[in-house]
């Protein structure tokens, strides 16, 4: 499980962080990732019509990177989707750590996923934030054996 505070939890933050984030696909997933940089003049303009307390604070440099996660039905049915999510939120929390406390990150399971390791997602997920460079290329394969 993923500390709450770093979990994406609202529809708008999805949909921003997908509409105007940068976006690396791989075989197994897609990451649609923005910085805080970017999510707070956003939310700040969505927050001048609409009340204080229906926007979160600009999180630059506070607590974790925030993730959320996407596995439609197109990757298999009930019990393959939760195995699927589960999966990647063991990968992405061994990897909180290393990445900015300003980053909000979507990540999009595709079809593939279903008979995937938590290995080759593992892979995937290094891959893709290495392409986007959220990820050092010296930095170990597996963050939680500490194994390059």
């Amino acid at each position: 499980m993923l500390p709450a505070a770093a979990r994406l939890t609202r529809g708008q933050d999805f949909a921003l962080v997908v509409r105007r984030g940068r976006r690396a696909g791989r075989a197994r997933l897609v990451l649609h990732a923005m910085r805080g940089d970017a999510v707070a003049p956003e939310r700040e303009r969505r927050a001048e019509g609409h009340g204080a307390e229906q926007t979160s604070p600009t999180r630059a440099g506070l607590g974790p990177a925030r993730v959320g996660f996407v596995v439609s039905k197109a990757v298999g049915g009930s019990v393959v989707r939760h195995g699927v999510l589960r999966r990647l939120r063991h990968v992405v929390r061994d990897r909180l750590p290393v990445l900015p406390a300003d980053l909000e990150l979507v990540v999009r399971a595709l079809p593939p996923a279903a008979e995937a390791t938590s290995a080759e997602l593992a892979a995937d997920l290094d891959a893709a934030l290495r392409r986007l460079r959220l990820l050092p290329e010296d930095s170990p394969r597996d963050p939680a054996a500490g194994v390059a």
